[in-house]
């Protein structure tokens, strides 16, 4: 086995960064949120230090991906179920689940109409040729494959894919008949103990998550590094005004519509929500992961927003696939803009409205399929009858702007989350407005600290 003297420089100094982290963890109190941000700088300067040196250090990253990836579906499988026997009231459950599909997708749409209104005064793509560009399409799910995919067939597959929906509607089957069951009196006869052991379930699953999440920092200097150390000058250099576009509109969404819809139709403070969910913001910044991030998210949003973990646990596990701002609105629709002026179409305001109903449709169509930025270019591309080739083209920015669309989506999925939880009267006003600063301890839960 060849050893690279590069790679091993670039552990050893990964390897101190984690002692850094550490010591400002036990010895300074440095909160979750600082110590992410911390290690973000720090894997950026791994990054430019050794470039693709990263053979051994991003190890810690893939380790820490595989473990959350394997405990979030069986996290999220009891969540919903524990969520929904709580809830119990029928008509209840049905106000959440269709105020969270349409806040979910709201985001989408807001996203698609601000990357047009961005993207369409610049030109984004006007010079670029797509000649000699070679790409292999991906396969995008018809109608019926679709419709039939939102329902489980087998969950160990849907486990291993990490296709959230097959879970979700599993769970909420499961669920609604232990409803049924306990309705018509049945509990007594032992159903009840079914109910004991799913919250227990879903509190020591819990506390499982919470303690591989607090490796997080250790794993975001990996996870930088190797992203930093990966990115070619000369791909990207023909690219960045593109790429400046894209982290535009996901600011602008970020940080503009989505407090914004925080303050007009829930009427909290935006700023409150924004520091309250820094921690999952981050978190789904540095590892890309929507899924991933669940369970960050749900903490964030119950213990330092004060909202009712069981819709937090609901919408934010749907959000994870659905109405996803940045992979379903943004990137999609700049990737459009991109083609047309690239090849020079006249586009039509008929058209360019059909492009919006349609990235509405493709967020709901590509559900649970992984690589989903890529399948809902492709599934718009092709519907429009623009040229999939396009996304080979943009391939060298893809994965740096898809630290802001997850971030985003986590972000979109938390919003639709409040708002939900704020019109059934389920968010602790008393919680939300604490003025204090939020951190995820020692276990890696979230509180006000």
């Amino acid at each position: 086995m060849e050893v690279n003297p590069q790679a091993v420089a670039a552990l050893v100094v990964a390897v101190a960064f984690f002692a850094l982290l550490a010591v400002l963890k036990r010895r300074f109190h440095v909160g979750f949120g600082a110590r992410t941000i911390i290690a973000t700088g720090l894997g950026v300067v791994l990054g430019l230090a050794f470039g693709q040196g990263f053979d051994y250090y991003a190890v810690f990253g893939t380790i820490y991906a595989n473990a959350i990836s394997a405990i979030v579906v069986p996290l999220l499988f009891f969540s919903i179920v524990s969520s929904v026997t709580n809830l119990a009231d029928t008509v209840r459950l049905r106000s959440i689940g269709l105020r969270s599909v349409v806040y979910l997708l709201l985001n989408t749409l807001t996203a698609t109409l601000l990357t047009l209104a961005v993207a369409l005064p610049l030109e984004i793509g006007r010079g670029f040729s797509l000649d000699g560009v070679e790409y292999e399409a991906h396969e995008v799910p018809t109608v019926t494959d679709t419709i039939v995919g939102l329902f489980p067939k087998n969950l160990a597959a849907s486990w291993t894919s990490n296709a959230v929906v097959p879970i979700i509607v599993f769970a909420l089957i499961v669920a609604l008949a232990y409803n049924r069951l306990t309705r018509d009196g049945a509990k007594d006869s032992g159903v009840g103990i079914f109910k004991q052991f799913v919250d227990a379930a879903n509190k020591v699953l819990g506390e499982a998550v919470s303690w591989i999440v607090s490796f997080t920092p250790y794993a975001v200097v990996a996870f930088i590094g190797r992203a930093v150390g990966r990115a070619s000058v000369d791909q990207l250099l023909p690219l960045l005004g593109v790429l400046a576009v894209a982290y535009v509109v996901l600011a602008i969404q970020f940080f503009g519509v989505e407090s914004a819809l925080v303050a007009a139709i829930g009427h909290l403070s935006p700023a409150r929500f924004l520091r309250g969910m820094a921690p999952a913001a981050i978190t789904a910044f540095t590892t890309q992961s929507s899924v991933g991030t669940i369970p960050v998210t749900v903490r964030s949003l119950t213990q330092n927003l004060g909202v009712d973990e069981d819709v937090a646990s609901f919408t934010a596990g749907l959000g994870a696939n659905l109405g996803m701002p940045g992979c379903a609105g943004m990137w999609p629709t700049l990737v459009a803009v991109f083609a047309i002026n690239a090849l020079g179409i006249p586009f039509s305001a008929g058209q360019y409205a059909l492009l919006v109903v349609l990235t509405l449709v493709v967020s709901v169509g590509t559900v649970g399929v992984p690589g989903t930025a890529t399948i809902t270019a492709t599934a718009l591309l092709a519907a429009l009858g623009l040229p999939v080739e396009t996304i080979a083209l943009v391939a060298p920015i893809s994965s740096i702007v898809d630290m802001g669309r997850t971030a985003t989506n986590v972000l979109g999925a938390s919003e639709a989350a409040l708002l939900v939880a704020r019109s059934q009267g389920l968010v602790d006003e008393k919680v939300y407005d604490a003025d204090e600063s939020y951190a995820l301890p020692k276990n890696g839960v979230a509180h006000a600290a």
